[in-house]
């Protein structure tokens, strides 16, 4: 078994001799002798270092690699939400409840538009065909979710105008206060 000085392990790991001696201090690079090494096993040693079986090297790996994922994923989600492909919780709550509103306010007028045309019925085929197409038309309205979230957009801008609008009218400077 041939031995070698730090200054030749320090060479053919490309390191300073003072690194080596650091190494050796963390126990990454056991000697066999003081201030000697056997090459081959010290070699095996560093780089299992370098791969991260040493001093938490390979613990850092994972948290790096856990938060670059994270970053990947959060970056893909507002990707999705810029192309109107993923939608927040609170807008998909507040185009449902427009939605219901909306359906529940055309379904509560259907007796207030047709109540004088129905009065002079007496065929109740028709009188079924007119309420039924009423119905269906206020379905049909409420089946197309896009319309509900088309209409949250629009009332934000008009809401945004109004408020732009106002604040010009009492002197206030408008835009982004970014």
């Amino acid at each position: 078994m041939r031995l070698y000085t730090s200054a030749a392990v320090a060479e053919y790991l490309g390191l300073t001799e003072r690194r080596v001696r650091q190494l050796r201090d963390q126990n990454v690079l056991p000697e066999a002798r003081p201030g000697l090494w056997e090459l081959k096993p010290t070699i095996r040693r560093y780089i299992e270092y370098l791969r991260g079986s040493g001093d938490g090297a390979a613990q850092l790996n994972a948290e790096r690699a856990g938060l670059t994922k994270a970053k990947r994923e959060a970056a893909e989600l507002e990707l999705q939400r810029t192309r109107k492909e993923l939608h927040r919780t609170d807008e998909i709550k507040l185009a449902l409840m427009t939605e219901h509103v909306n359906f529940r306010n055309r379904m509560r007028l259907i007796p207030q538009k047709r109540a004088a045309t129905l009065a002079d019925m007496t065929d109740r085929g028709q009188i079924l065909a007119m309420l039924q197409a009423d119905i269906d038309e206020a379905l049909e309205e409420m089946s197309d979710f896009d319309k509900a979230f088309a209409a949250l957009e629009d009332s934000d801008e008009r809401q945004t105008e109004t408020e732009n609008q106002g604040a010009a009218l009492q002197g206030v400077p408008v835009g982004d206060a970014d």
